[in-house]
């Protein structure tokens, strides 16, 4: 079956809205501004991947899918993907109308894809930091069950998704044994290189940038980047929110997996250039900052992303 934007739109608006509206009085309650901060933020990176999966539909017809080797059938659920962003993004706006708060609304954005094979490796790095998100968020609903659980049934389809996308491009579905979590204000960082105009950002601090400049991960991730290789980071010091002294050793942070935070003191290649290894046993996505936090005071993401980071995070792909 051919499905149709048009036709997308059309199950959109009989599936979504009609259930969202029938099931208004069960929805699940929003007690707290916590609660709340974690929905909104899902939301807005909802909007964010809906934008995404309708331009990877819209801009691409199954025969450019077919030529860059994917297989039959891959545009058509790319779109089914889109509607269930499309669901994600309507059935959260619910639950905060009905707790009386108001959505936050979706941004203009910019994705630097142009081809298949590119969109589809992008989407796997914006579905990851979907991913963290949720993972990281989970520990802030455990006083609140239905919510919990419905932010779980949420990130048990994303995984999904992700794991149809990676073996889309020949890479393995299922890279590692565990995902890594990210707090709110890295993925909310994270989007931002992605977001052209917002009418409403979320309250939520914007770091100084950090940009992996190399290795760029091969397409389809195979081989899987070996321990040892050398990241190159690229940052402005000019940008940072505290003074630096000269001399100070710097540090990336490296945020992967359910591990704590492996450090490694940074090598300079010039003003604004460092280098790290890639740590033994990193894999999968992992997230970087950096930091003047040495091994011996290593902090916590928490602390990392409250007051421990300079610039960053930058997502690495490793396999």
């Amino acid at each position: 079956m051919r499905l149709t934007f048009a036709c997308l739109a059309s199950l959109l608006a009989s599936a979504v809205a009609a259930p969202v509206e029938k099931r208004v009085n069960t929805l699940p309650p929003v007690d707290s501004a916590t609660d709340e901060s974690v929905l909104q933020l899902a939301l807005y990176l909802e909007h964010l991947e809906l934008a995404l999966y309708t331009g990877g539909y819209e801009n691409f017809m199954d025969a450019e899918y077919t030529a860059a080797g994917f297989p039959a059938g891959f545009r058509e659920n790319v779109g089914v993907i889109a509607s269930h962003e499309a669901t994600h993004s309507a059935t959260i706006s619910a639950i905060l109308e009905n707790a009386g708060y108001t959505p936050v609304p979706t941004c203009s954005y910019k994705f630097p894809y142009d081809s298949p094979t590119s969109f589809v490796d992008l989407a796997n790095m914006i579905t990851s930091v979907g991913i963290g998100a949720y993972l990281g968020g989970a520990e802030l609903l455990t006083d609140d069950p239905m919510l919990e659980v419905a932010s779980a049934s949420i990130l048990t389809v994303e995984a999904r998704h992700d794991s149809y996308l990676r073996a889309g491009v020949g890479a393995s579905p299922f890279p590692t044994s565990f995902d890594t979590a990210l707090t709110a204000v890295f993925a909310y960082n994270l989007a931002q290189m992605f977001i052209v105009e917002c009418p409403q950002q979320l309250p939520l601090p914007i770091l100084p940038k950090l940009t992996l400049e190399s290795p760029m991960p091969p397409s389809n991730l195979q081989p899987p980047t070996p321990a040892g290789t050398l990241l190159k980071f690229i940052y402005d010091p000019s940008t940072f929110f505290v003074e630096v002294a000269p001399g100070t050793p710097l540090y990336i942070g490296l945020i992967n997996m359910v591990t704590n935070v492996t450090y490694t003191e940074v090598t300079s290649c010039g003003t604004g250039c460092a280098t790290i290894p890639v740590p033994e046993g990193a894999a999968g996505a992992a997230f970087a900052v950096l930091t003047t936090f040495p091994t011996a005071d290593a902090l916590t993401e928490d602390q990392l992303s409250s007051f421990g980071t300079l610039a960053g995070p930058a997502e690495v792909i490793l396999s």
